[in-house]
């Protein structure tokens, strides 16, 4: 990262210590960094420096980490749209990268959920550092979670896993959609076709993010 991009890590940084926080100006701040060097600035300003290996027994149909890119991140905020009223919800939520971006771009309480040990606790190891008490991790296999997943009002899938797992994931949301409206924001990740979920159009439409609305 050249000496520029950190000293817009630096603002971003001073904009999350400071009290009461603003979401739009930590927001308008990022987006005044160039798009390419927008993940490398927000590793910086979270301090992730390196992430913990998965571990040996991920369980089937799950997909290792990948930290979503920040891009398709400030799009869904936009688009799905997430507000501080919101519960956004991160289904694999690895170190907690997405979690606390949306948190800090939005002031939605933030939810992650993360079935491998090691980066439930990176991430709650975030949360403090950055003292950040609206954020919360949750660890367990997100299909089982049912009661993290009661309060949530947009959920975020980036290929946390596939097949029987996000078919019972599916099946656990659609009361939830049915009761009121949420948004299901699916980052390089088909969704099966339901009758309760309807694709949200874009005005630029994207070919890695797609936002689906309930209809109670």
């Amino acid at each position: 990262m050249d000496e520029s991009h950190r000293d817009s890590a630096g603002r971003l940084r001073a904009l999350i210590d400071q009290t009461p926080r603003d979401p739009a100006s930590f927001r308008a701040a990022l987006a005044r960094v160039p798009p390419l060097a927008r993940d490398a600035c927000v590793d910086e300003v979270l301090g992730l420096t390196g992430v913990p290996d998965d571990g040996p027994a991920l369980p089937s149909g799950c997909v290792p980490y990948l930290p979503c890119p920040v891009d398709a991140l400030l799009r869904l905020v936009e688009h799905a749209p997430v507000s501080a009223a919101d519960v956004f919800v991160d289904v694999g939520s690895g170190v907690g990268r997405a979690a606390a971006l949306v948190h800090l771009l939005t002031g939605a309480r933030a939810v992650g959920l993360e079935v491998q040990p090691p980066l439930v606790a990176a991430a709650r190891a975030l949360a403090a550092r950055l003292r950040l008490p609206d954020l919360t991790f949750v660890e367990g296999d997100a299909p089982e979670l049912a009661a993290a997943l009661a309060g949530g009002s947009v959920f975020l899938l980036y290929c946390p896993f596939s097949g029987d797992r996000l078919e019972k994931l599916l099946s656990r949301l659609e009361p939830i959609a049915r009761a009121r409206t949420i948004r299901v924001c699916c980052v390089d990740l088909p969704l099966p076709p339901r009758d309760w979920l309807t694709l949200t159009p874009m005005a630029s439409p994207s070919e890695d993010l797609t936002i689906y609305r309930s209809a109670p």
